[in-house]
């Protein structure tokens, strides 16, 4: 019987060098629960991942995935990083970057069975992107790169997908088709997600809560209890306010909108 939750944070701590990432930090997400992921740039979402995925240990509280400690090489989790631009500029081939997948920590790309053919295959048809296979990186889209590197994540079958600022760089009708694949994903794969994002306005009709990070803290849950004047003001240490605009909500510090000088100007989900 599969686990009833994907992930548990226990009391974590964790810190690189001197520096407090996350402190005293206790949440959990169900099995195909879908998280949005929001804080600041330096609140530690990246971290908070790399922890999920057993490659940074917390100093002090426990970490489980899918029903077991977190680990290096855990095989359920599909992982989606920050784009880099290495990979962009990369001459590799669509179908070249899915196949990557299936090489572990190898130099170069693996010789391919039938099944793993039939695997990448798989994986491209459940992202809608068969037709970029031949297709050298740089004549792709960022939108496109996402769903190649989607396809990626999914080989294997996993049970958790972790996605780490896919939406950068997109514009908001491409941030939106990635947002909808998937969630659409999560309905069939029946699997979790933890999806990190700047704007919250484009998660908002698709995630089940949200994460916030900020200040070494965390808050989660349902989208009216955390996106809130007091709650945000804990995390960030400082007087936070809340506007509610035309469905869009604006997280505000002062007269600031504190994402806006990240993500660009917000838009409506």
């Amino acid at each position: 019987m599969p686990p009833s939750n994907a992930v548990v944070f226990d009391s974590v701590r964790i810190a690189l060098g001197s520096r407090v990432i996350l402190d005293d930090v206790s949440f959990t997400i169900a099995s195909q629960e879908f998280v949005g992921l929001l804080g600041p740039n330096g609140a530690g979402k990246t971290t908070l991942m790399r922890a999920i995925l057993g490659l940074v240990r917390p100093e002090r509280g426990s970490i489980d995935v899918l029903g077991k400690p977190a680990t290096h090489g855990n095989a359920e989790i599909g992982y989606v990083p920050q784009l880099q631009g290495a990979i962009v500029a990369s001459a590799l081939r669509g179908w070249d970057v899915v196949a990557s997948a299936l090489n572990g920590n190898r130099l170069g790309l693996p010789l391919l069975s039938r099944a793993d053919r039939a695997e990448i295959d798989r994986a491209l048809e459940l992202v809608g992107a068969r037709e970029l296979a031949r297709r050298p990186l740089p004549e792709t889209s960022g939108g496109e790169r996402q769903r190649l590197l989607l396809a990626q994540a999914l080989i294997g079958n996993p049970r958790l997908l972790l996605l780490d600022e896919p939406l950068v760089s997109l514009d908001p009708s491409r941030q939106d088709e990635i947002v909808t694949l998937v969630r659409s994903l999560r309905d069939r794969l029946k699997i979790s997600v933890l999806f990190s994002a700047h704007d919250l306005n484009v998660l908002l009709d698709v995630m089940d809560r949200v994460l916030y990070l900020g200040n070494t803290h965390a808050a989660i849950g349902a989208v009216d209890d955390v996106i809130t004047g007091p709650v945000l003001s804990r995390l960030y240490g400082s007087e936070i306010d809340v506007a509610h605009v035309d469905g869009s909500i604006f997280v505000m510090s002062g007269r600031r909108h504190i994402e806006e000088h990240h993500a660009g100007p917000p838009h409506r989900a």
